[in-house]
């Protein structure tokens, strides 16, 4: 756990987490933050309390002497949203002190209630301030479905400090720096990927909401912008505004100058035409990721497809229907809300096709509203004819990405 200055009476305690399943589902191969903030007036409030991921550590007590706050001492809790990896030590804590206060919307109330049958508590709306003294005044500011409908801001006014809990966080752990201004150009690519894998697992079904947090954002005078995970921004807090923007936008089809390739093959009739794939877009220029399912983790392969602004969907029909390592992948994407993608699909087939009407039925359930160019499937191995119809579709796809290049 790290020790790290904010602002004159705001520090943060942050520990790196690895060898788990956020939200017990996405792979985090470079691991994650937990942020929690300690905010100092007359009283003292600690925001986003994940202190320990199993709870109240035994150098909790050693790391707040060290900043001059006793757990005892502690007045409020601000639950800035109460998914577990920010409320989950709540009962923990009770076992120190039993009488202070739990902040938080309404929504959040009632699940502070259900979780953890606490009822000391204060619930705040929009504007609400809390005066902690020695001119520390917190004020709350619901941003609904981020991404859950219980999450507000806190901001100290004093500091110009927007505590923003999930919105604008990344995965990755932290080394040395932890303010953007301190960040290596090396750095800063690593956290512009973790945030993109960020984002597009645990963001993007929610884009319309994130949207109106972003512009919420605007509303304050920030000197610094502090999440619950990954990075805080001082040097440059509209950078990460402008990011979260761009990513709202590959949510909705745009995407960085690249291709994804979604693909699986059963016997290698469908690998051919990719390896000839392959020899186009190099020979074209255009950077691809190729991502074989299910071999690639899920969490890889939403990031991975959700940044690119154009797909190839390469799978043959199984079993009358689409390769189905890919067509899970596809309705996972669908389930995530990423529209407005362009693509691109081929694929072989044996005794019978099927892929296409389920590819089909995948878009429409999920309304994906992908910009499709028409399909190619051959039977068994590809001839020369079907490479010309390939290295078309191919073009053709270029050619739709260019006006949903956002880099």
């Amino acid at each position: 756990m790290k020790k790290i200055k904010i602002a004159d009476g705001i520090h943060m305690l942050s520990m790196n987490v690895e060898d788990m399943l956020f939200e017990g589902i996405w792979e985090i191969a470079n691991g994650v933050t937990l942020n929690s903030y300690i905010v100092q007036g007359e009283k003292t409030a600690i925001i986003d309390g994940v202190i320990g991921w199993d709870g109240i550590p035994e150098t909790l007590y050693k790391n707040l002497e060290e900043i001059n706050v006793h757990p005892k001492d502690i007045d409020y809790l601000i639950v800035n949203h109460m998914e577990p990896d920010h409320s989950g030590w709540i009962s923990n804590f009770e076992k120190i002190k039993d009488d202070f206060t739990i902040v938080c919307t309404e929504k959040a109330a009632k699940l502070v209630t259900s979780f953890y049958g606490k009822d000391k508590i204060q619930v705040v709306k929009e504007g609400d301030t809390l005066d902690l003294g020695n001119g520390k005044v917190l004020s709350f500011h619901p941003v609904p479905n981020v991404h859950w409908p219980d999450t507000m801001y806190s901001y100290e006014h004093s500091t110009k400090t927007l505590f923003s809990c999930d919105m604008y966080g990344a995965f990755g752990k932290m080394g040395d720096h932890h303010f953007d201004d301190e960040m290596t150009p090396e750095e800063e690519e690593f956290f512009e990927k973790e945030g993109i894998r960020y984002y597009s697992n645990v963001m993007t079904t929610f884009t319309p909401m994130l949207r109106k947090a972003i512009e919420k954002s605007k509303e304050f005078e920030i000197n610094t912008i502090a999440p619950g995970h990954g990075p805080l921004y001082r040097g440059n807090p509209e950078k990460i505004m402008n990011d979260y923007t761009r990513f709202s936008n590959y949510a909705e089809g745009a995407g960085k100058n690249e291709i994804t390739i979604l693909w699986g093959s059963m016997y290698g009739m469908t690998g051919k035409a990719i390896a000839f794939a392959e020899e186009i877009l190099k020979r074209e220029g255009v950077k691809y990721n190729k991502l074989e399912m299910p071999l690639e983790s899920e969490s890889e392969m939403v990031a991975t497809v959700f940044k690119s602004a154009g797909i190839i969907i390469a799978a043959p029909t199984y079993e009358y229907k689409l390769f189905p390592p890919v067509a899970a992948a596809l309705d996972e994407i669908g389930r995530k809300k990423i529209t407005g993608k362009a693509a691109f699909r081929f694929g072989s087939y044996g005794w019978s096709g099927g892929a296409e009407k389920e590819l089909a039925e995948i878009l429409e359930r999920n309304r994906m509203k992908w910009d499709m160019v028409p399909s190619v499937e051959f039977e068994g191995s590809p001839k020369a004819g079907d490479f010309e119809k390939i290295e078309a579709g191919i073009l053709e796809l270029i050619g739709k990405m260019k006006d949903k290049i956002v880099e």
